[in-house]
């Protein structure tokens, strides 16, 4: 079920950082997220509703500073929309569940399955081991 909750409400349950990039799209400085060295086996799920988002298995090493996914645990947990700030075309990724901002996807990435990068916030995600 879809999570719906005012701005006050978000701000009651997440940190001021959290906030920032979840709910007003900001990003985490590059090299600096606790998840960027994960390696564990396990699940990443959206920080603000616990939507499961990306396996452990789809994880990759892009050296961009970010954590990297090459696909989504399934092609619903996430939406896609065009992105025009900061003067050029990207596609920003956001939790299906909730619509918290979570990151980027690049199609810059020819040696996974899917040439696919997607490009998440450390601070917009929580990992579960299995």
């Amino acid at each position: 079920m879809p999570v719906e909750r005012t701005d006050a409400e978000w701000r009651e349950v997440l940190s001021p950082e959290e906030y920032h990039v979840l709910r007003e799209a900001g990003t985490e400085r590059p090299w600096t997220g606790e998840l960027l060295e994960e390696h564990r086996v396990g699940t990443y799920k959206c920080r603000a509703c616990g939507n499961v988002l990306f396996q452990s298995e789809t994880k990759f090493d892009s050296h961009c500073g970010w954590p990297s996914f090459y696909a989504p645990e399934r092609s619903d947990a996430v939406i896609a929309r065009p992105d025009d700030s900061l003067g050029m075309r990207r596609t920003e990724v956001l939790c299906a569940n909730c619509g918290s901002h979570l990151g980027h996807v690049f199609p810059d990435a020819p040696q996974t399955p899917t040439g696919d990068r997607y490009c998440m916030n450390s601070i917009s995600l929580t990992f579960d081991e299995n």
